[in-house]
């Protein structure tokens, strides 16, 4: 048996490349919202955070029954074993379209009640409902997405996902424009003209995936021509693999959620601020976010092909490419905070308010790099219900760490960032015992 790394530093980046062009596209989206919003008022830009960071919680459920996917069509590509992957994909869309009408109906009858019980500004808690009313629109198209992507990443086919990426990125720039400002005709809507443009380009999205699929992809070698009688055992089996990633993606972006809603109540500037620094962490987290995806799938990959003693070198090489990508924004967020935050506002009492906390952001990176990349090393393994208790135990230690900084401490904003550094932290220690400890070699899904 090779004991050896399977993959190289270049087939890992080749791998890698497509979908940290798809991250930055996708955020280059957020990167746009922020950056319009933040010309219309502070209300809208720290309303855009509540109600963005709302949506992705529910939407949360799809996507880690689509990871879960992911990791099942990993392993069987690596099996090759390809006729099951097709109805992976197919099934997993039907029954991830039938959550998607569960979410829309939960968001559009719930929002408001969930939303005024805990904000304090009712201009913020109004601009949130108004931006999720329309969002949510769009849920049904990101669902299809998602499965697309889970069968391009499984099958590390994932050079599409860049193009795809890019052509979101261009409506939602184009209807951000004309929406968000009464452009080309449209009416001035705002925020709402946010949301809708999101939906558009999620929409164009599945569109092109059909197109592209249809007309590129070797559709009996996959079985996609043919799906075999038993959906239910399909479901079965990906959510086998997949709850307890959906359970952990709600919780950690539920978290967040909470972290958001302990800024509100430190001012509708703080909480402006905090959106503007989310925006530029993402941004500069995208390397660590598309090696993590990486990881999940040459690690299930690997395991499919029965190199079990490969997959703790490939970690490392993997950590250590995260690593040196992530130290090299460190000085370019440290020298030029300033003109980093001017793409999202041109407000110099914002920038103020958020320059501090860059500091933290960029003291946050390297720590990430270790963090994320060996939780989701944990997933890849397929053994999603030990990353399920590592979140859990990870994220009540850090609500008691913020709780106690913004509401004991009356900690500053930069403070109460930290938060970050004590969650990238906590997730790598936990993660780097469990898989140094070699009780995922015996997992099967």
């Amino acid at each position: 048996m090779n004991h050896s790394t399977p993959y190289s530093y270049r087939q890992i980046y080749n791998v890698a490349y497509p979908i940290f062009i798809t991250l930055l596209v996708q955020n280059l989206i957020q990167v746009t919202d922020t950056a319009f919003l933040g010309r219309v008022g502070e209300v809208e830009l720290g309303a855009s955070a509540i109600a963005g960071i709302f949506y992705i919680v529910i939407f949360t459920l799809a996507f880690g029954f689509s990871n879960g996917s992911q990791i099942i069509i990993g392993r069987r590509n690596g099996e090759q074993n390809y006729k099951q992957i097709g109805e992976i994909v197919v099934v997993g869309t039907l029954f991830l379209l039938l959550i998607a009408l569960c979410m829309f109906l939960f968001v559009r009858t719930f929002s408001r009640p969930a939303l005024s019980a805990v904000l304090s500004s009712t201009a913020v808690l109004e601009a949130s409902v108004t931006y999720l009313n329309h969002r949510v629109w769009g849920i049904f198209f990101a669902c299809i997405n998602v499965m697309f992507r889970a069968f391009y990443t499984g099958t590390t086919k994932t050079r599409i996902l860049s193009i795809n990426a890019g052509i979101m990125a261009g409506v939602n720039v184009v209807f951000d424009y004309a929406l968000i400002f009464g452009h080309f005709g449209f009416p001035v809507m705002g925020i709402a003209g946010a949301a809708i443009a999101s939906v558009i380009a999620e929409a164009t999205s599945v569109l092109f995936f059909f197109s592209y699929t249809l007309l590129t992809i070797d559709l009996k070698k996959y079985g996609f021509t043919f799906i075999r009688p038993g959906a239910r055992a399909v479901v079965k089996n990906i959510l086998n693999v997949s709850l307890s990633l959906m359970l952990q993606y709600m919780i950690s972006l539920g978290t967040w959620l909470i972290f958001f809603l302990f800024i509100e109540k430190m001012g509708e500037r703080s909480l402006a601020a905090s959106n503007v620094v989310r925006s530029i962490y993402i941004l500069f987290a995208i390397p660590v976010f598309a090696l993590s995806t990486t990881t999940n799938t040459l690690v299930s990959n690997t395991i499919g092909t029965g190199n079990i003693n490969g997959v703790k070198p490939l970690i490392w090489k993997i950590v250590r490419a995260a690593l040196c990508l992530a130290l090299f924004f460190v000085p370019v967020i440290l020298l030029f905070p300033d003109l980093t935050l001017s793409v999202y506002t041109s407000d110099p009492n914002l920038i103020s308010a958020a320059r501090p906390s860059m500091i933290v952001v960029a003291l946050t990176l390297p720590v990430m790099a270790f963090g994320n990349l060996f939780f989701s090393s944990v997933s890849g393994t397929g053994n999603t219900r030990t990353a399920l208790l590592i979140e859990m135990g990870v994220m009540c230690f850090y609500l008691t760490y913020v709780y106690l900084l913004v509401n004991v401490a009356k900690a500053s904003l930069a403070i109460c960032w930290t938060s970050e550094i004590v969650y990238a932290g906590g997730i790598f220690i936990f993660s780097y015992f469990y898989i140094k400890s070699g009780k995922w070699k015996d997992r099967r899904i």
